[in-house]
């Protein structure tokens, strides 16, 4: 036994402890903990009180800041003879000897603080002899090296606290938001109690536990005649208030990193600050557990974000990153990217429109080969491989027909619509590859939500903001953040394209919204990936704009169903009837620069008197037809004068030629769903 005592690591542990004592001046091994810090405190748009931000990094604390209250608790809870013996207490030992034999085992007692420290520090947890007597032999060693109050330091900053909280300068923060220094008697008692079992007796563990911790150390306290009974019911009769784990740990997470970019990485460190956030703390937490519930309802190994924002400020009113994203952790919502199938396609509709597309253009769904070079080629087709022949652009988006789309996107020019995605905000890849209309590249949530902002909010893109002002406390001063809300769409654009989206709740892809729709104002797209693998759903109203993103985190098929519809929409509904109640149900505003006609579907062009069906139709002006249906007696009729164009909107360079629009006769409503490559399903 003694050979192992000596054996080269521990004498190695020795030799490590005799040359630090020789050559350090002082015996922290940490940061020292800087004097006057506060957190961050982080509110909502409400001025609710949301939680805290508090450093990760350790920091050491001398033993002059440990206040002499939280020392005598710990040491007569702990070690009441901790002055008196040299690194072991033979009585200790005794009385852990005779449990061992009650026991029949090896139990955890008779530790002094400086063999806590030891095994902390130095060695396992593993209960075994040999263990322990290492133990004893090094703790002999510290005594050698260090006076009493070094090593009471020393434990102060190394034990565990619970919670992620290492040393007492943590400890302090986590459960007071204080400094050790301005703990009180009451907050010391709670903690010296700690070090027993962190999981049970620390100060978020069970109340009833907790309490009955801290009168086990103020009767301690009392038998070796370091406080009175009557301090002993003092203290216990106003006891500590712990401040409790902050709420939507996954935003705070958004909050931290805009301050460490507004004001360089010391900023959390420094701390001292209350940020003003723009979330809505009510609508974080029905998000998140909309999120959770919708997502566990499919399959609980699936994974899930969410993202709310107001159009008008572009406030983040909501950001959940992950089922679990009230605790912090990846946040999906805005690192995740992920291919967003059918959900691309309202913009290539949207870029349509402003090179003379209208919701009433007819194009032909009829499948097409595309040459990819080496005798290859690629046929797009439709969900389950149906085709319905020619389709107005409004059916065709609602029931997201991806032949069409790829068409348009011919028409369109690769290029030309990722410089139009990009005037959104939403950086694409230009490869000479007409896929892209089918959502192959990857996008955040975030990115997505931001992109179709502007078609529901007249053009004007919403920049997601997370922080509206910040409070210095020690400067008394303030930093505001100003919304940046950008035209780069014209509102004739956006609005003729949210006409037609609309469509998309109340009889095409996410034809389940259909009651949502009929209540209140709404458009949106879905979108599902290839075999089944990412669930999209972004909608909006004229006030809010949310995002449902649903996955496995390792991308695989989640089966048949699986689409944007079934799973994302619902989440969606859900939060979105908490979110919109109380706002007006209004619908979205027609700008000057539209005009509503009344054609024949069929043909897209003037309604007749003979026409049997008829429809009123949105268009940017200048862009409806002036002749009447060649099918029911149009011939015969004069054209009429078009509008005059609206103002020219923000045109990307490239975009200005006009475009022949495709004629012919109508179709039913194409499928359910989009398609993807060579057979692979998305929409």
């Amino acid at each position: 036994m003694f050979k192992k005592l000596f054996s080269p690591v521990l004498l190695g542990i020795l030799l490590a402890l005799t040359c630090a004592v020789s050559a350090h001046a002082s015996i922290a091994t940490y940061p020292e903990l800087p004097t006057g810090y506060t957190s961050i405190r982080v509110f909502d748009g409400q001025q609710r009180y949301v939680g805290r931000i508090l450093p990760t990094q350790r920091y050491w604390v001398s033993i002059d800041r440990i206040p002499l209250f939280l020392r005598k608790a710990l040491v007569a809870t702990e070690d009441s003879r901790f002055y008196e013996h040299g690194g072991i207490d033979v009585r200790g030992i005794a009385r852990a000897l005779v449990k061992d034999v009650v026991k029949g085992r090896l139990a955890e007692g008779g530790s002094t603080i400086t063999q806590q420290l030891i095994k902390n520090k130095f060695l396992t947890g593993e209960k075994s002899l040999d263990r322990k007597v290492k133990e004893v032999q090094l703790a002999m060693e510290f005594e050698k090296k260090y006076t009493k109050d070094q090593i009471l330091e020393m434990y102060f900053n190394e034990i565990y606290f619970g919670n992620g909280a290492w040393g007492i300068a943590q400890a302090a923060r986590q459960y007071f938001d204080k400094n050790p220094e301005e703990l009180t008697e009451a907050e010391c008692a709670i903690l010296a109690g700690v070090p027993k079992n962190p999981g049970r007796y620390n100060p978020l563990g069970d109340l009833a536990k907790v309490s009955a911790r801290r009168s086990v150390v103020l009767s301690r306290m009392v038998a070796v005649n370091m406080i009175t009974a009557q301090q002993k019911r003092a203290i216990e009769a106003h006891p500590a208030t712990v401040i409790k784990p902050g709420q939507a740990q996954g935003y705070l997470e958004l909050v931290r990193k805009q301050l460490e970019e507004r004001y360089g990485a010391r900023i959390v460190e420094q701390g001292g600050l209350d940020v003003i956030s723009a979330m809505d703390v009510n609508l974080q937490k029905q998000a998140e557990q909309v999120l959770r519930d919708g997502v566990k309802k499919v399959n609980p190994n699936l994974q899930g974000a969410l993202i709310c924002m107001d159009l008008k400020t572009g406030d983040v009113l909501a950001a959940v990153g992950g089922v679990d994203n009230g605790k912090g952790g990846f946040n999906r919502a805005f690192l995740a990217k992920r291919q967003p199938g059918s959900s691309i396609k309202p913009l290539i509709f949207a870029a349509a429109l402003e090179q003379g597309y209208t919701p009433a253009s007819l194009l032909d769904d009829t499948p097409v080969a595309y040459n990819k070079g080496n005798g290859q080629t690629w046929r797009p087709h439709n969900y389950e491989k149906k085709s319905f022949g020619e389709l107005s652009l409004r059916q065709a988006l609602a029931h997201s027909n991806n032949v069409i789309t790829v068409k348009l996107l011919e028409s369109l020019g690769v290029n030309n619509f990722v410089t139009f995605a990009g005037r959104l905000g939403l950086t694409l890849r230009t490869p000479n590859d007409l896929s892209l209309a089918l959502g192959t590249d990857e996008v955040t949530l975030n990115d997505l939500v931001s992109a179709y902002s502007p078609l529901a909010n007249s053009g004007m893109r919403s920049e997601g903001r997370t922080i509206i002002r910040v409070y210095d406390r020690s400067r008394k001063s303030w930093n505001e953040t100003p919304s940046q809300v950008t035209p780069v769409l014209s509102p004739a654009t956006a609005f003729v394209t949210t006409s037609m989206m609309k469509d998309v709740l109340t009889y095409g892809t996410a034809k389940g919204l259909k009651n949502f729709a009929r209540q209140r104002p709404a458009a949106g797209k879905t979108g599902t990936t290839d075999d089944y693998r990412d669930a999209w759903f972004v909608g909006y109203t004229p006030q809010l704009i949310t995002g449902v993103w649903v996955g496995y985190d390792k991308p695989k098929p989640g089966g048949r169903g699986f689409t944007g519809g079934a799973v994302s929409a619902p989440i969606w509904e859900k939060f979105m009837r908490v979110a919109s109640a109380g706002k007006p149900a209004v619908d979205f505003t027609k700008p000057d620069g539209v005009v509503t006609v009344n054609i024949d579907p069929t043909t897209g062009q003037l309604a007749t008197p003979e026409c049997p069906t008829t429809k009123e139709e949105d268009f940017i002006a200048g862009t409806e037809p002036t002749t009447y249906c060649s099918k029911h007696g149009g011939d015969t009729m004069p054209p009429v004068t078009p509008a005059a164009p609206a103002q020219p909107g923000v045109t990307a360079p490239g975009e200005e030629a006009p475009i022949n629009q495709p004629a012919g006769d109508g179709a039913e409503d194409g499928a359910d769903g989009a398609t993807g490559l060579e057979g692979d399903v998305l929409r």
